[in-house]
């Protein structure tokens, strides 16, 4: 079971209306909800290899309650990644977060 990350000393801003498709380099795939920052970002770290593809299954997701929920949790526990990164961080999601992301997904039809 995931273990929640610890909170940012200053929250984010960061808005999240489309759903990715990930590939990590081992061919396991997840889903996130990110927006356009967050997938340049994933487009890059395939680019250097830190993951293999990033894929938009859906753009501009209306900002359901699940939403709002899921950003406040991104916004509250991790940061973007700038172009100077040197890994690929997979937004770790607690059971609680997964539960959510799993709600986005049915919310939208996807998955």
């Amino acid at each position: 079971m995931a273990e929640e990350p610890a909170p940012l000393e200053e929250p984010g801003h960061e808005s999240l209306d489309m759903i990715e498709e990930i590939t990590r380099n081992d061919g396991s795939k997840y889903m996130e909800i990110g927006n356009m920052v967050h997938n340049g970002r994933a487009e890059f770290a395939a680019e250097k290899k830190f993951i293999k593809e990033v894929r938009i299954l859906k753009l501009n997701i209306p900002e359901s309650a699940n939403v709002i929920k899921y950003e406040d949790y991104i916004n509250h526990h991790f940061l973007m990644q700038g172009w100077d990164m040197d890994h690929w961080e997979e937004w770790i999601k607690t059971p609680e977060m997964q539960a959510v992301v799993d709600a986005i997904l049915r919310e939208n039809q996807v998955g």
